[in-house]
């Protein structure tokens, strides 16, 4: 299971005084762990790549048939992917090699970004997701954090300040203010597009889209043509969180079931929007949820081919009320978060091109070795990232092209500027 790293899986003893990270929170290092090394702090993971010495060459057994027969052209199945992410010393590395030569194969050298700005717009949310700790809802006003509401205009005026500072996208999200109703999105959207005709608008999870359109009574390809009308022009794939409901009825039981996600997204595909696929993971799942979200994706993007890339987001635990309230783990270990990558690159073979790291949630550190593990895009330069931090990740609220320079330096690969499509952005990009 998940715990195999992490005996005692959930709350196990405490091993440091605690540490205090963003917001004044207190945080303690809890383990016994292969590693000390956690989403969204500042420990420096271990060298899982290159390979250390005697985990590297190769392999037999399962993950060596399993690595065969995706070489020999295979489509992994659910027990495939179960075994690669059971994955352990040397056939770890054989799988990152495997995905990172897939990788080189199917999109180059070339190690990809995109200049935006996050918007949350509210922080205050009727719903209940046990994993968050950013939303403000009336069992948590008491909690860090003051709960607030952007205006329209301050949403606009956000938009204009990042295309001013050269960003091509803006990602908006929040929690679902008993306020709104489906017109709040559209209203949103528009108030981007009139302050910045060329800004890619990136926003609405599939539960803001679903709520919306259901607190004004239409149908899901009615209002995404509306928002797409508006100017939205892609979703992010969050709110996806685990897509398997047995999960999800423990993580976020009030929130959308797997098949309404995946309808909403297979909506926007109809409709001519792009989305995203991401998976929250490390949290109280096991490795079987994993394969079932790559898989059911998967199976969507054969029918729709509408999502432009795999993101994972490691959990992260610090401030986080289900951990705090001793039901999870600290999020998953660096191998795990390493195989996330390199397994989802061989399982979207030919279907999803990119796979993106979460830079704001594992560090500088482990994205390099991540680039080499399969993965092509390091993300956004985000520059107001709220989500994460207020989870207690401590990497940062912004990344700037010299900095991202600075990370792939010493892979001797290219980096290039693109938009939320993945089109070539030039620097003479128009403005």
């Amino acid at each position: 299971g998940l715990g195999r790293d992490d005996p005692g899986a959930v709350w196990p003893e405490k091993v440091t005084a605690a540490d205090v990270v963003h917001d004044g929170a207190e945080v303690v290092l809890v383990g016994h762990r292969s590693t000390q090394w956690y989403s969204g702090a500042t420990n420096p993971p271990p060298t899982l790549l290159p390979a250390p010495t005697g985990h590297s060459g190769p392999v037999r057994g399962a993950v060596a048939e399993v690595l065969a027969g995706i070489d020999a052209g295979q489509e992994p199945g659910f027990e495939q992917v179960v075994t690669l992410f059971r994955a352990r010393g040397p056939e770890v590395t054989a799988i990152a090699v495997a995905a990172d030569r897939l990788r080189r194969e199917t999109v180059g050298d070339a190690i990809t970004w995109v200049h935006n700005r996050n918007i949350n717009y509210t922080n205050v949310c009727t719903f209940k997701c046990k994993f968050c700790g950013f939303s403000k809802g009336p069992l948590s006003l008491n909690l860090r954090g003051t709960p607030y509401l952007l205006t329209l205009d301050d949403i606009a005026q956000r938009a204009r300040e990042a295309w001013d500072l050269g960003a091509t996208e803006v990602t908006l999200q929040g929690g679902i203010h008993p306020s709104f109703d489906g017109d709040y999105y559209v209203d949103v959207a528009r108030a981007v597009k009139d302050a910045v005709p060329g800004m890619h608008v990136h926003g609405f999870t599939a539960l803001e889209v679903i709520e919306g359109a259901r607190r004004l009574g239409e149908d899901l390809p009615t209002y995404l043509r509306r928002l797409k009308d508006a100017g939205l022009a892609s979703l992010p794939g969050t709110a996806a969180e685990i897509l398997d409901d047995e999960v999800r009825a423990v993580l976020c039981p009030d929130k959308i079931t797997t098949d309404e996600w995946l309808d909403c997204h297979a909506a926007a595909h109809d409709v001519g929007l792009r989305s995203n696929v991401t998976i929250m993971f490390g949290s109280i799942e096991h490795p079987e949820s994993w394969a079932r979200h790559l898989l059911r994706t998967r199976e969507l993007q054969k029918v729709t081919g509408g999502f432009t890339e795999f993101v994972g987001l490691p959990f992260v635990h610090m401030a986080s009320p289900i951990y705090l309230q001793k039901g999870s783990r600290r999020g998953p270990t660096f191998r795990e978060t390493l195989l996330m990558h390199a397994v989802a690159r061989l399982v979207y073979r030919g279907l999803i091109d990119n796979i993106q790291l979460s830079w704001v949630k594992i560090g500088e550190a482990a994205a390099l070795q991540l680039l080499q593990a399969g993965c092509n895009d390091l993300g956004g330069t985000l520059m107001d990232e709220n989500i994460s931090r207020a989870a207690g990740a401590a990497h940062g609220q912004g990344m700037t092209e010299e900095r991202f320079t600075s990370l792939v330096a010493p892979l001797g690969r290219r980096l290039q500027q693109r938009t939320t499509t993945y089109d070539r952005v030039d620097t003479a990009f128009a403005r």
